[in-house]
């Protein structure tokens, strides 16, 4: 049981440590020197974005674990399914937020490539949820690595 807290405890810590540090990574991922990163910060998009795909990335890991939490979906590949639709899903929703924020300005591109690279987040923010949260799932809690 303490492994269990331990999990949870350091995936939640991750996450705030992303979360506070949210500029510093995704300006050493993705910058632009045009005034796209400047506009975007001065907008404060990026807590924005970074409440999206952390929300998305924990929220799809609890629907996997606990809502659906499945035997006939506890393979490896169901969970990469799950992790290929926050792979999906994340850019797209954080791109028409991002557009709605700065719609007087024609920056399609670069939230394009910004949301391209805000994946990586997205992938490592459920990797981290998944090993943080599938302790207690009753059927799923192998998947994606058995114990």
């Amino acid at each position: 049981m303490r492994d269990k807290v331990i999990f949870l405890v350091l995936g939640i810590v991750i996450t705030v440590l992303f979360f506070v540090f949210k500029i510093t990574l995704y300006d050493a991922l993705y910058y632009s020197s045009n005034v796209f990163t400047y506009d975007f910060g001065n907008l404060d998009d990026y807590t924005s974005v970074a409440l999206i795909t952390i929300t998305v990335a924990w929220g799809m890991a609890a629907i996997y674990y606990y809502v659906i939490n499945s035997v006939k979906f506890d393979r490896w590949y169901h969970w990469l399914a799950m992790l290929g639709l926050v792979a999906v899903l994340t850019p797209v929703i954080d791109y028409f937020v991002t557009s709605a924020i700065v719609e007087d300005k024609d920056y399609g591109r670069e939230i394009l490539a910004f949301e391209f690279h805000n994946i990586i987040f997205a992938v490592l923010l459920f990797v981290i949820a998944s090993f943080s949260m599938r302790w207690w799932s009753s059927n799923c809690r192998h998947t994606p690595i058995p114990q």
